[in-house]
């Protein structure tokens, strides 16, 4: 057998998997990143990118391979309710297109609209960049064992049916919704379990928006007699879309292409030529893993928490995993990182997956119970009374979805083990908050996403943060800072400090000192240094 060393193996390449690798790979580890697939999206099981992973894209230094990426980027993003497109339309909720989209006052990035086939090959491309990260498509996770001091697994190349033997510090399943990796560690999955059986169809149409009269949409959402039963997205903003035909939790469906082509039909409301590119027949599931890992051995996105896409966070919570646990295992192979660290992991984003898991399920629900009649069809003032509450009751009930800010800047993690919390709040406050999920209100508090300030030489103070910890300090006493980095560096912790001498970045920031970590949240703030300044030291890196 082939013997191979590596910092971390990570299993699976979807996006996450693919952020992971690259993360690490950025911070100098060494990461193997295998693939049992051969790395062709056929069905685009993404297509938004949230706000906070653009501020991860910016990071990475890859805004511009984003933003490169074929997806017509004068296209509107409109969600639309109809009966047809040749029918009536019933509510409208506008959104601009991405080259007339500008990002929110809370972030010096805004979200794009980048299907997976898009967005994959620039996430490939920045983990092949890495110097220490490698690539192995069509290999597939046989089995793996764990010690005290590390991971032995047993790597299968089905070009040759090869078996290599792979010894890493750390292994962690980015293996999507069945992983081998969650298996073979028998970690349960708990939630609502199957929500819908649903059918994707990709097809191609270039004259798509030439069949109907209406303005055109990036999402047409079709209501029938027994309420909403399919929907139409602009896959490249062009030609090509994806339907999909949305079932309920008892019973699977297999279509023949006849059928699915008539279902299209149905909803544009005549017949038209289409080709069916790709089919994709897929289960819309609530779940959370009950564990995040055990001993080396992690799990991430899809392997850890099942959503339902009514939200567009699946992927951008998986990618939050990855920054989140990227820089946690880099500390533990650079030898700072203590056992508390990696403990955190589970601690701080099992939450974050409840939450999206909710509220995704939720926006579900909004269109399950959508009221649905007949009479929708209907001409004069009763179909039009009853179409009218179809389209309140969509638009009113889903702009927490098109307008969810707060699930993508507003994730805190407030029970961590190397978050040092201070100031008193309320049960009701932090509830609040956690079910909010337009209302973004930047903080400093520990556990929070560090606020963006545009600084007066045209960075963010996002910009400041990603490589190690950053002490944010007032200018006007620099020698306490000094203190943190005589402390740090004892410890062997990266610190480096920022003076903050801008008058809306101290009013932003709120505290004399705020400590913030690798992944951008703040692990600790204080009006004045702690009395103890190692004792913080040692907490935030996971050794106390």
């Amino acid at each position: 057998m082939n013997l191979v060393e590596t910092d971390v193996l990570v299993v699976g390449a979807g996006p996450v998997g693919l952020a992971l690798a690259g993360d690490l790979g950025w911070r100098g580890r060494t990461c193997t990143l295998v693939e049992q697939g051969d790395g062709v999206i056929r069905q685009a099981k993404m297509d938004g990118v949230g706000v906070r992973t653009m501020e991860f894209c910016r990071r990475w230094g890859i805004v511009q391979d984003v933003e490169a990426s074929d997806y017509n980027r004068a296209y509107p993003q409109d969600n639309v309710y109809l009966t047809t497109l040749n029918g009536y339309e019933m509510g409208r909720q506008p959104m601009p297109a991405m080259k007339d989209d500008s990002p929110p006052p809370e972030s010096p990035q805004k979200r794009e609209r980048r299907p997976q086939n898009m967005f994959d090959p620039v996430l490939q491309k920045f983990a092949r960049s890495q110097p220490g990260v490698s690539l192995h498509y069509r290999h597939r996770l046989e089995g793996f064992e764990q010690d005290a001091g590390g991971v032995t697994a047993t790597v299968v190349d089905e070009a040759d049916e090869r078996r290599i033997t792979y010894r890493a510090k750390f292994l962690v399943g980015c293996d999507g919704g069945r992983s081998t990796v969650r298996e073979q560690l028998d970690i349960g999955m708990q939630g609502k379990g199957v929500l819908t059986h649903t059918t994707n169809v990709i097809f191609r149409c270039e004259n798509f928006n030439q069949l109907h009269d209406k303005a055109p949409g990036y999402r047409y959402m079709f209501v029938g007699a027994n309420g909403v039963w399919a929907t139409i997205v602009a896959i490249n903003g062009r030609d090509q879309w994806r339907m999909s035909i949305i079932g309920d939790a008892s019973e699977r469906h297999v279509y023949t292409d006849d059928e699915l082509k008539a279902f299209a039909h149905k909803a544009v409301g005549r017949v038209f030529d289409l080709e069916i590119l790709s089919i994709l027949r897929w289960t819309r599931i609530e779940q959370v893993a009950d564990s995040y890992g055990r001993g080396r051995v992690f799990i991430a996105g899809d392997a850890c928490h099942l959503t339902s896409p009514t939200g567009g966070l699946g992927m951008n919570t998986g990618i939050g995993d990855a920054v989140d646990l990227s820089w946690k295992l880099s500390a533990c192979v650079e030898g700072w990182g203590g056992a508390k660290l990696l403990d955190s992991y589970g601690i701080e984003r099992r939450p974050v997956a409840h939450r999206i898991t909710r509220f995704s399920t939720s926006n579900l629900e909004v269109m399950q119970r959508v009221p649905h009649t007949q009479k929708i069809f209907d001409e004069g003032e009763e179909g039009q009374r009853a179409r009218e509450l179809v389209g309140h009751a969509l638009g009113e009930g889903l702009k927490k979805e098109w307008f969810s800010k707060n699930m993508h800047l507003g994730n805190r993690y407030t029970g961590s083990s190397v978050c040092i919390y201070d100031d008193p709040e309320s049960p009701e406050q932090v509830k609040a908050e956690y079910e909010d999920a337009v209302n973004y209100r930047p903080s400093t508090r520990p556990g929070c996403r560090a606020p963006h300030v545009w600084l007066e030489d045209g960075r963010s103070t996002l910009d400041l943060f990603g490589r190690g910890f950053v002490l944010m300090s007032d200018a006007q006493h620099p020698g306490e800072a000094e203190l943190f980095v005589h402390a740090a560096a004892a410890a062997g912790l990266p610190l480096r400090i920022e003076l903050m001498r801008e008058p809306k970045v101290l009013a932003a920031y709120e505290k004399r000192h705020v400590l913030v970590r690798p992944d951008g949240h703040v692990a600790w703030r204080g009006a004045t240094l702690p009395t103890d300044i190692a004792a913080v030291v040692r907490t935030v890196s996971g050794n106390q």
